[in-house]
């Protein structure tokens, strides 16, 4: 058998084309006859999509049976129920909001939260039994302590604050003031030594410039010649061109 010659292969491409354009192309015509009732064909790529208001079942279109309460979803392939009603069992049935609680949409599946000062049990809303120097929240186990009270076993127990101390930043415990430091359950005062100074925090000391901590005491820096005060103030380096030899400063030979 002879190959095809150039001008029969552009020949065929010509009648294929032509083909497929007048619809005489049998695979097309078969792909187009595929597509069941209430769908449409996809514009790209084949295959077919069912109408909105009908969902693919068992390879064909079946309509989407809305039922009380309900509406298309934005794929309109399915419903969703209206507010206050919640799927079940294909239907939408109404939220049954208890005593003491409110309709809310932001719960999914409950459809309800409870009102402040009660708390979700068993479906019901349960009050909250506020201890004495407490007040409610929403979170947690319902309350808090006042300022001042910490809790301890379901209550509120009064923070006791020691001679020369404040409440701290949480209000359920205690800081020393400025010039006092915490030992065990009291604040003592600091004792600062001569020639020393409250640190910037207040709960301790440092010596003044020129002077060094020495236990409890600050004592003057003994400097040899040739050195100075170092940038901490409480210590001392040498001058430049010497280095620090034990206590003394010795001149740095150029080599």
């Amino acid at each position: 058998m002879k190959r095809p010659t150039g001008y029969s292969a552009r020949a065929f491409a010509f009648a294929l084309a032509l083909a497929m354009t007048t619809g005489s192309f049998t695979p097309n015509a078969n792909a187009q006859s595929t597509v069941p009732d209430n769908a449409t064909a996809r514009r790209y790529g084949g295959g077919w999509e069912c109408d909105r208001g009908y969902r693919r079942a068992d390879g064909r279109c079946a309509a989407v049976v809305l039922p009380a309460n309900a509406y298309l979803n934005s794929f309109g392939n399915d419903f969703e129920c209206e507010r206050l009603f919640r799927k079940r069992d294909g239907a939408c049935v109404a939220v049954v909001v208890p005593p003491n609680a409110y309709a809310d949409d932001s719960s999914y599946g409950r459809g309800w939260l409870c009102e402040q000062g009660y708390r979700e049990a068993e479906n019901a809303c349960m009050a909250i039994v506020v201890p004495a120097n407490a007040f409610a929240v929403d979170f947690g186990n319902g309350w808090r302590c006042e300022r001042g009270f910490r809790e301890t076993r379901q209550s509120c127990e009064a923070v006791i604050v020691p001679a020369n101390a404040r409440l701290d930043s949480t209000g359920e415990g205690w800081t020393c003031k400025r010039g006092y430091a915490a030992i065990e359950k009291e604040c003592a005062a600091i004792e600062v030594p001569a020639n020393g100074y409250l640190s910037s925090a207040g709960t301790g000391w440092r010596c003044e410039r020129g002077f060094k901590s020495d236990g409890a005491t600050c004592v003057a820096l003994q400097m040899p010649s040739n050195a100075h005060i170092d940038f901490s103030g409480n210590d001392w380096t040498c001058n430049e061109r010497y280095r620090k030899t034990g206590a003394t400063c010795t001149a740095d030979v150029e080599r």
